[in-house]
């Protein structure tokens, strides 16, 4: 690739009048990101109707992610190492909906017609000129990803559901087997299509570490309005096969320390924990962990009776069962909010910890984390703004 356009360092930093310019951008077209969106999926699609097929039928599930996703890369401009991982990630997964280096163009295209329309105030030359300089470096960095993976991986695995297990009545487990060798590391997640929703991807957690018959397992809950959930809690069955696109999330343990595991799992986000935990056991590992398994009542602690197993066989482990509602009994769960049993049974200053959940849940843990002293470096949760473990 040639050097970047004036405007941009060798190294992909934004110059700062072009972080300035896009920043300013961003902030005008805030109000009406709405419109904006729609304007550029309407420009997209009637300037280059073959690119319609690479997305969902019905586009209300797709409606904001493209502003997210140029708002998550604006505010990395400064910070080209952060700037290439986050647009690395994205290059790669894109490749599941058929994406290819000829498409980035008219992306760009329509892009530019809908901050032009929706950012008239900012818009000018100089910032046109800046958007472009941007959009071309931050293109080019998701076809060099999407590229060097081509090389090792697949697009897409298909895996067949070989056992699927109700265990309340939105909540079900279900076990795939992968066409070949699916790679994934415990603590991580995948974005799954089911064939009654084309097109329609929505992350899901694995609920296990890496198992010998390589077989991968997956914890649903089907919420309101969620396409995908309710597809694979109360249609999908034994015999199915969905698509799955790359492992990724970087919610891993890290067994170069001997640090103490602090582990937050609230409802479906128990997944990734007990994977963690039989991440832990598989490296033989004997560093204390400590699970905070919490739920809105007794009856959600769909997953507890593995966990009470997983901590009777080793004992490293310990696990909390929280719950929000419900009169206390001797011997039952805590009751109330999960952070706050957390916070009542520290100190936990020397232990890395990991989240995961609902968004809320994920927030308010920080929040109680770092105020007793948990380093911020210590603390992993997958972002905020991905629907992972918790159903979509």
């Amino acid at each position: 690739m040639d050097a970047p356009a004036t405007g941009w360092t060798e190294g992909g930093r934004a110059g700062s009048s072009d972080a300035d310019l896009i920043h300013r951008t961003l902030t005008e077209l805030s109000p009406v990101a709405d419109r904006a969106t729609s304007y550029f999926y309407a420009l997209l699609f009637v300037r280059h109707p073959e690119l319609r097929d690479l997305f969902p039928v019905a586009m209300d599930v797709q409606r904001d992610r493209l502003l997210r996703a140029i708002l998550a890369a604006a505010d990395r401009l400064d910070d080209p190492r952060a700037l290439a991982d986050y647009l690395g990630e994205l290059g790669r997964g894109h490749r599941k909906y058929g994406t290819l280096p000829a498409h980035y163009p008219a992306v760009g295209e329509a892009l530019l017609g809908a901050l032009s329309r929706y950012a008239a105030t900012t818009w000018n030359a100089q910032t046109e000129a800046a958007w472009v300089r941007a959009y071309t470096t931050m293109s080019q960095i998701m076809i060099d990803a999407a590229a060097g993976e081509e090389r090792w991986a697949p697009a897409v695995w298909h895996a067949e559901v070989v056992s699927h297990e109700l265990r309340t009545r939105d909540i079900a487990v279900l076990t795939l087997r992968a066409e070949y060798a699916y790679p994934f590391v415990a603590g991580q997640y995948t974005a799954v299509e089911t064939p009654w929703w084309p097109r329609v991807w929505r992350h899901y957690s694995f609920a296990s570490a890496p198992r010998p018959d390589g077989l991968l397992i997956f914890h649903v809950k089907a919420v309101p309005a969620g396409w995908v959930s309710n597809a694979l809690v109360h249609r999908a069955r034994p015999g199915d096969v969905l698509r799955l696109g790359r492992p990724t999330g970087s919610m891993t343990v890290d067994h170069s320390t001997h640090n103490g595991l602090l582990c937050l799992g609230g409802g479906t986000g128990i997944a990734p924990i007990r994977a963690l935990v039989e991440d832990v056991a598989a490296h033989g590992d004997r560093r204390p962990v400590a699970v905070f398994y919490g739920a809105r009542s007794d009856h959600e602690l769909y997953d507890i009776d593995t966990m009470m197993r997983l901590q009777s066989t080793f004992p490293w482990l310990t696990v909390h069962p929280v719950v929000d509602i419900g009169a206390g009994t001797a011997g039952g769960p805590i009751r109330g909010p999960l952070p706050d049993a957390v916070r009542e049974r520290g100190p936990w200053s020397q232990y890395d910890a990991y989240l995961s959940g609902p968004p809320g849940m994920i927030r308010s843990g920080v929040d109680v984390l770092r105020g007793i002293g948990v380093p911020a470096g210590r603390i992993r949760h997958d972002r905020f703004d991905e629907p992972v473990a918790t159903g979509s």
